[in-house]
């Protein structure tokens, strides 16, 4: 069907994102991580669409869990609405079934069917070659995402300590396992073994006698290691990786997780070289574990192998070709560009308007986050705006609402959130008594009250998006890569699925730089900021050296595409211009750095 998928944005952009475009059979993925959000999601969807609705209590018995798995059945239930209603739309006619179709890629066999359609004249032979396209349209997949870093340890309302399996990761887990729907869940930042052990007690992540798995699995990794680990881990209990799904460690939204110094064509390289070796290496282990379990593994599932998709940065069709051909490809995530698709995300119009205006000085990796993991940002935000009013009238920090970041024990057994009220002013407290400097107090005060709730803001904007919320009682935060900056005002679902399968001229300049070379560039600006943080150590001193080697040998590989012809609307020039500006760059960054260590 389609070639590119929409991954997940934050944790309410793409709430109802599967809503909105897995009727027209476009994959999607929403963030189940916030029980409370989702919950009032379905409310609003369950009225829209005249659906019972019977709210569960926040306190009820597994309240986390039933309330996502109500959410995932509602949206199964709508998504099947539309699909339907769709489906029973007549040909040869200006409807939402000739957008279904148009918006195929045009290699796709059911989109040649189409074409073949309507070149026929009418009669029986047409009627059945309708009715038999019909049969063929299918759904875009209801996928979800789990951040497994999030894993908060919960409690009762009288405070005490609930067993494990009611953690954060692992009820979402739940929830999801328990939903009618079939599709996949994503795992995003990092590995959390205890939560893919648990995997293991949900007969749906194992394949039926047909060969068929009703809930596949999707990791999130940024190296061949890291598949080849997790896949293995998986393996021992039975359960099959569907699909590795690579990301740039800095070119994409979100939560940005740095590689040391690799660039994603170089890792890219690397899965395409092994990327045999996956599945060889997790079929035994996999044979081996249903043997032990007593069950057939069916013959029709023998010649499975991981799919590989990438995404983060990915701007123009030539870059989606470049991919695909290239490093043999299966799909390409596309997030960012669609926040200004109102069609497709929940993004509620203040956020939409300064999307729209925002240039690249707009955007920039932050310390907002309480995860303590660098975090893609947009200036003047509301949240951000919000954030520094509460400073300036003496007030830093958030209630903390919803604690799903959870994590800091300075001060109390029980870890609460960096950006709480709770921590914050107790952490400017302690800072006022120990330091004496008032300049360098003034530095360490900005680093503690600069942390932003994540939790709330960022899923604020659908609730005033959906007329849930009101905008001046809910600040929102929002999450864009920084290929924001070449998308300028709102676009239609049509027009951008044109714009990335390559089916009209594209809807951005010709100067934007290539993925690649963007992202060169990040990474020597990350580089610059390691080294500002660095104490120069043994230990440190290791990782920057490893990390200019790394990126001095990506940059020599990207060369390589320079040479090579470009696909419509790949700005491959640009790729050597990059380098020789970043190499300069580079090279005074080290030699600033490691000379005057030397002259030391």
């Amino acid at each position: 069907m389609h070639t590119i998928h929409i991954p997940v944005m934050g944790t309410g952009f793409s709430i109802d994102t599967p809503i909105r475009v897995a009727p027209f059979g476009i994959s999607s993925v929403m963030s189940i991580m916030d029980d409370m959000l989702v919950e009032k999601i379905r409310k609003h969807y369950c009225e829209k669409f005249n659906l019972a609705f019977i709210p569960i209590a926040r306190w009820s018995e597994d309240a986390r869990a039933r309330r996502i798995t109500a959410y995932i059945n509602t949206v199964q239930e709508i998504v099947q609405i539309k699909f339907e209603k769709i489906k029973s739309l007549p040909f040869h006619e200006s409807n939402d079934k000739e957008k279904y179709f148009t918006m195929l890629p045009d290699e796709s066999p059911l989109k040649l069917a189409y074409n073949k359609l309507m070149n026929m004249t009418p009669g029986k032979k047409r009627e059945d070659a309708e009715k038999s396209l019909t049969d063929k349209m299918v759904k875009g997949s209801i996928d979800a995402n789990i951040m497994v870093k999030l894993d908060r340890e919960n409690r009762d309302r009288k405070g005490n300590v609930l067993p494990l399996e009611y953690s954060d990761s692992k009820a979402a887990l739940r929830g999801y396992a328990n939903s009618i729907v079939e599709s996949s869940i994503i795992f995003s930042a990092g590995i959390n073994q205890s939560l893919y052990s648990y995997m293991s007690e949900f007969k749906d992540f194992y394949r039926n006698k047909k060969g068929d798995l009703k809930k596949k699995i999707i990791i999130k990794v940024s190296d061949f290691r890291s598949a080849l680990i997790q896949g293995k881990f998986l393996a021992k209990k039975g359960l099959e990786v569907h699909e590795f799904r690579i990301e740039s460690g800095l070119n994409c939204g979100g939560h940005a997780f740095a590689s040391n110094g690799q660039l994603l064509p170089v890792l890219l390289k690397e899965i395409l070289e092994k990327r045999d070796q996956l599945a060889a290496s997790f079929k035994p282990l996999i044979h081996k574990y249903y043997e032990k379990m007593g069950w057939e593994y069916p013959d029709s599932s023998a010649d499975h192998t991981p799919l590989i998709t990438v995404q983060g940065g990915v701007g123009t069709p030539g870059e989606v070709k470049r991919l695909q051909k290239d490093f043999n490809i299966d799909k390409i995530g596309i997030a960012t560009p669609f926040l200004l698709v109102p069609e497709v995300t929940c993004v509620e119009p203040t956020t939409f308007n300064k999307l729209k205006e925002a240039d690249v000085s707009d955007l920039y990796l932050s310390e907002v986050s309480p995860l303590g993991v660098p975090f893609n940002n947009l200036r003047h935000s509301v949240s951000e705006e919000h954030t520094a009013s509460q400073v300036e009238i003496g007030d830093p920090g958030s209630p903390c609402p919803k604690g799903f970041l959870v994590s800091n024990t300075e001060f109390s057994e029980v870890p609460i959130c960096t950006a709480s009220k709770e921590y914050q002013q107790q952490k400017l407290n302690e800072l006022s008594t120990k330091m004496e400097d008032g300049a360098e107090l003034a530095l360490e005060e900005v680093k503690v009250v600069t942390k932003i709730c994540l939790c709330d803001h960022l899923g604020n904007g659908a609730l005033i998006n959906l007329g849930i919320k009101k905008e001046e009682k809910a600040p929102q935060a929002v999450c864009p890569g920084q290929n924001i900056s070449w998308f300028n005002r709102e676009y239609s679902l049509m027009e951008m699925m044109a714009h990335f399968y390559n089916k009209q001229k594209s809807l951005i300049s010709e100067e934007r730089p290539h993925m690649f070379a963007k992202e060169i560039q990040m990474y020597v600006d990350y580089f610059d900021r390691l080294i500002k943080k660095s104490d120069f150590n043994e230990r440190t001193n290791k990782t920057l050296n490893e990390f200019y080697e790394n990126i001095k040998s990506g940059m020599e590989y990207c060369r390589t595409f320079s040479q090579k012809q470009p696909f419509t609307s790949e700005n491959i020039d640009s790729i050597n211009v990059w380098i020789d500006e970043q190499s300069v760059r580079l090279e005074e960054m080290y030699n600033n750095a490691f000379g005057e260590l030397v002259e030391a």
